[in-house]
């Protein structure tokens, strides 16, 4: 089963060449590929992306949801591995994966540690060990099979913003999930240049927002009132 890791862009110019170069540092040979899909980068990210050694697509427009999409449409592996651009997966990744689809499972993530001595994100960080729909998210990376990909019809890109919250939801619906026993290292800028309480807070109000079914596009508008973000 070849691997192909799909990393959704946008204005990532200061931490993607140190991802591809991790990325492809992997000794396997079932890693495929490492796709860059960028959305629009008025940076320098999409030409040292390529530098590093990344496959790079330009999609018409920026959203992660298309993005991603986008990348599993040109993708040539058998499973897809989604990976933000401020996280890094530990190295065995492709290995890790592997075991866990021989074992049985079609989708699967990491727990999460963020790169902080904040001990409140270490709470946060012990949470997602826990296979509960709340402490999952798009930054403990994803692996998908291609089969199982095709059937959910990718992510729906009505979702501006909580594509993965949707796509996970259905796909537990279908196949067995598995939250592999090691960590994925996420960057804490959010929260640095925010503060904890309020990136909580909003995470807490967009997720119960997201549970009554309220519109993505509302979703947005309520984040980026109360998170200077500029993934969205």
């Amino acid at each position: 089963m070849k691997i192909s890791v799909i990393v959704p862009t946008y204005n990532e110019e200061t931490v993607i060449a140190p991802l591809v170069k991790h990325l492809l540092a992997e000794p396997h040979d079932d890693l495929k590929e490492v796709l860059v899909i960028d959305g629009g980068s008025t940076d320098r990210t999409v030409t040292l992306a390529r530098r590093a050694g990344a496959q790079v697509h330009v999609a018409s427009r920026k959203g992660r949801a298309q993005q991603m999409n986008l990348g599993a449409s040109v993708a040539r592996g058998n499973i897809l591995y989604f990976v933000h651009a401020d996280t890094r997966p530990p190295s065995g990744y492709i290995e890790d994966i592997q075991k866990s689809f021989r074992t049985g499972h079609e989708i699967g993530s990491y727990r999460s540690r963020f790169c902080s001595s904040n001990p409140l994100l270490k709470l946060n960080s012990y949470f997602s060990r826990f296979d509960r729909f709340t402490c999952r998210g798009g930054d403990q990376t994803l692996f998908v099979t291609r089969s199982l990909f095709r059937q959910l019809k990718g992510y729906d890109d009505y979702y501006v913003v909580m594509e993965d919250f949707d796509f996970i939801r259905r796909a537990r619906r279908q196949a067995c999930f598995q939250v592999m026993p090691r960590d994925a290292y996420v960057s804490a800028r959010k929260y640095e240049d925010n503060s904890y309480w309020r990136v909580t807070m909003a995470n807490f109000i967009v997720f119960t927002m997201f549970r009554l079914g309220v519109s993505p596009q509302r979703l947005l508008r309520t984040y980026k009132k109360m998170v200077q973000y500029p993934k969205y």
